[in-house]
């Protein structure tokens, strides 16, 4: 599969994952979201910015949906629940979020 993004054709895997992170760009994250039917607000840019830094800082590490609540109701100052980041990413937190934030996809089995 591929994504056509500003004349390039940017290789993904079956399921959307960009085949090389290096293609990903804040703009590219935007085109993907707008495809799947997301348009992104702080918070979402919230979530994809830490999902990036958790991956590329902390040895591959890709938070589950348990852990992205605990951070984010931190973050946020907010008592929130999984619905919460499920009404920002649809598509599961982790997965879809992931997706956007140009990872590899996750291997693990559950979200929560």
């Amino acid at each position: 599969m591929s994504i056509e993004f500003e004349g390039k054709t940017i290789e993904t895997t079956p399921n959307g994952y960009l085949v090389n992170a290096d293609d990903w760009s804040e703009a590219l994250a935007t085109h993907i979201a707008q495809l799947e039917d997301l348009d992104l607000t702080d918070r979402h840019w919230d979530m994809i910015k830490h999902l990036r830094e958790e991956f590329f800082q902390h040895g591959g590490n890709q938070p589950n949906t348990r852990n992205l609540v605990k951070h984010f109701a931190k973050l946020w100052g907010e008592k929130i629940s999984a619905k919460t980041l499920y009404d920002l990413f649809p598509g599961d937190p982790s997965k879809q979020g992931g997706r956007i934030s140009g990872l590899p996809e996750s291997r693990r089995k559950g979200g929560y």
